[in-house]
C-alpha cells in the first residue's frame, strides 16, 4: 500500500521539490498529482534567507504559545465559562448573566492577580493606566517613573506636558520625577536603590519601550525592581504599564509583586478580535479604586453593560491571545533579521528573547520613515489604497505617522507600524495575525527603501 503525504513542516524551508511530474497511488483508480514546487516561495530572497535561519526561534515561540494557552485554558475551565456568559447586557448592566464576573475572574487568574476589571468602557490603554494611577495617588503624593520617560500619551495625564487644566495629576497636586535609563538602555539599578522617598506613593514601570530606543523589560527585571522599591518604602505602590507585554513570557507582573497592571484589549490580550476595551488587574483594593475612577465611587465593578456580540469577542480574543502574540513575536524576529541584514539598527537585536511585541528599526531620516509606513499600508487588507500622512494626533507631542490597515481601528495587534517624526526616525512595528504577513510586507518595504 502506498501513502501520499502532503503535510509540510510548521517551520518552512525552501529546498523541497517534487522532481517527478506525476505521482501514482495504488487504489481502485489511478490518481495523478501535478508537479509541486515547494521552492517557489512568495517571499523575496532576503525574507527566505531570514526564515531559514529562524527555525530554532520559531520553535521556542511555539512552546511559549503552548504553555500560555494551557494557562488560559485552565482559567476558563476553572471559572466554568459557558455560552450563557456571552449574552451581554444593556442599561446599567444589573441583569448581566455572569459573563462580566467570569471574564474578570479568568483574567485575574491568568495574570496571577487577586482581582481584575476587564471592560469595553476603557477607551484605550492610556485610559486604563490613568484609572490605575488615580487609584493610588492623592494630593501631595509623588509619582516616580523608574524606566525613564513614559509613553507620549501619558505626558498630559501626568502633567509633564500641559493639559490645559483638564485634570492631570499635576493639576491635583501630585508631584512627578523620573529615573533616567542607564547607558545600556536598561534600568539604572544603582540610581533606583536610592530613588524612593517617604512620600513616593507610586512607582510607574513601563514594560514596553514605547517610543524610546531602549530594551523592553522582562518580568524578572520588573520583579527585581519591585523588591528594590519595596525595600526602601513598603508603602510605595507599583503600577506596571503592561501594554504589548501580555503573554510574551510565562509569567506576568502581578506574579512578581506588582500592585496593579493595566493595558488595552486592542493589543495583546484581545487576540486581534476584541473590538475595544482595556483592563486593570492586581490587588483587589486597588482594582476597586481604579473601577471607581472608571465609573464613580460606590458603583464598584458590578455595573456597566456590554452588548453580547462584544462580550463573546472579549472571551474568545483572550483565549486566542497566546497564539496571536506568538505570531507577533515571530514577526518581530523576522523584521529584525531582515532589516539588520540591510544595515539598519534594530531594537531588540536579532534572535534575542523578546519581552514585548514591538520591533523598532532606526531608519535615520524622515523620508525612509514615511516610505516604510506607506509600504506597510499598501500591504494591508484594509485601506490599502490610502496613503498615510504624518500629522498631529491627540496625546502625542510630535507629529506621528501611523500605518494600520486593520479591521479594528487602532488594533496594533493585527499588524501595524508607526513612529514619531523626530530623530532618530525610528519605526515601531507591532502585531501580525501570522508571521507570513510580515514576510509579505517586508518584500514591499524593501522595494520602497
Amino acid at each position: 500500500m502506498a501513502v501520499l503525504c502532503c503535510a509540510t513542516s510548521a517551520y518552512p524551508t525552501h529546498t523541497l521539490r517534487v522532481t517527478s511530474s506525476k505521482v501514482s497511488v495504488c487504489s481502485s483508480s489511478r490518481v495523478s498529482v501535478p508537479q509541486l514546487h515547494h521552492s517557489d516561495s512568495p517571499f523575496v530572497p532576503e525574507v527566505n534567507k531570514a526564515v531559514d535561519s529562524l527555525s530554532k526561534e520559531f520553535r521556542e515561540v511555539d512552546n511559549l504559545v503552548a504553555r500560555n494557552t494551557a494557562r488560559v485554558l485552565r482559567a476558563f475551565q476553572r471559572v466554568k465559562v459557558g455560552s450563557h456568559h456571552f449574552g451581554g447586557s444593556t442599561g446599567y448592566g444589573h441583569e448581566e448573566a455572569g459573563g462580566r464576573e467570569a471574564l474578570d475572574q479568568a483574567f485575574a487568574e491568568i495574570v496571577g492577580a487577586e482581582s481584575a476589571i476587564v471592560r469595553s468602557q476603557f477607551f484605550s490603554g492610556t485610559h486604563a493606566i490613568t484609572c490605575a494611577l488615580f487609584a493610588f495617588l492623592r494630593p501631595g503624593d509623588e509619582l516616580l517613573a523608574i524606566a525613564g520617560a513614559p509613553y507620549d500619551t501619558l505626558e498630559e495625564v501626568i502633567g509633564k506636558r500641559d493639559s490645559g487644566g483638564l485634570g492631570s495629576l499635576k493639576d491635583f497636586g501630585v508631584e512627578y520625577r523620573e529615573v533616567p535609563l542607564a547607558e545600556d538602555g536598561g534600568l539604572d539599578w544603582d540610581a533606583l536603590k536610592t530613588s524612593i522617598r517617604p512620600h513616593t506613593k507610586c512607582a510607574l514601570i513601563q514594560r514596553s519601550c514605547g517610543y524610546s530606543w531602549r530594551r523592553s523589560l522582562s518580568v524578572t527585571e520588573i520583579g527585581r525592581a519591585i523588591n528594590i522599591i519595596k525595600t526602601q518604602n513598603p508603602g510605595c505602590m507599583v503600577m506596571v504599564d503592561n501594554c504589548y507585554g501580555e503573554f510574551v513570557d510565562d509569567i506576568e507582573p502581578p506574579m512578581v509583586g506588582a500592585d496593579l497592571i493595566a493595558g488595552s484589549l486592542i493589543k495583546n490580550p484581545g487576540g486581534t478580535i476584541a473590538p475595544c476595551g482595556g483592563y486593570v488587574a492586581g490587588r483587589k483594593r486597588w482594582v476597586e479604586a481604579a473601577a471607581s475612577r472608571l465609573s464613580a465611587p460606590g458603583l464598584g465593578v458590578d455595573c456597566g453593560s456590554t452588548p453580547g456580540d462584544i462580550m463573546r469577542t472579549l472571551f474568545q480574543g483572550l483565549f486566542l491571545s497566546p497564539q496571536m502574540v506568538g505570531e507577533a513575536i515571530k514577526g518581530s524576529f523576522l523584521i529584525a533579521e531582515v532589516m539588520a541584514a540591510k544595515g539598519y539598527k534594530v531594537q531588540p537585536l536579532c534572535r534575542i528573547k523578546r519581552h514585548d511585541t514591538v520591533q523598532a528599526v532606526q531608519l535615520g531620516n524622515r523620508e525612509r520613515l514615511l516610505s516604510f509606513c506607506e509600504a506597510v499600508q499598501r500591504s494591508s487588507p484594509v485601506s490599502s489604497f490610502i496613503r498615510p500622512v504624518a500629522g498631529a494626533t491627540a496625546g502625542y507631542a510630535s507629529e506621528v505617522i501611523f500605518a494600520d490597515g486593520t479591521f479594528i481601528d487602532g488594533s496594533t495587534s493585527e499588524l501595524s507600524c508607526d513612529g514619531p517624526l523626530r530623530e532618530p526616525f525610528s519605526v515601531f512595528c507591532q502585531g501580525g495575525t501570522h508571521w507570513t504577513q510580515w514576510g509579505l510586507v517586508l518584500g514591499e518595504v524593501l522595494k520602497s527603501l
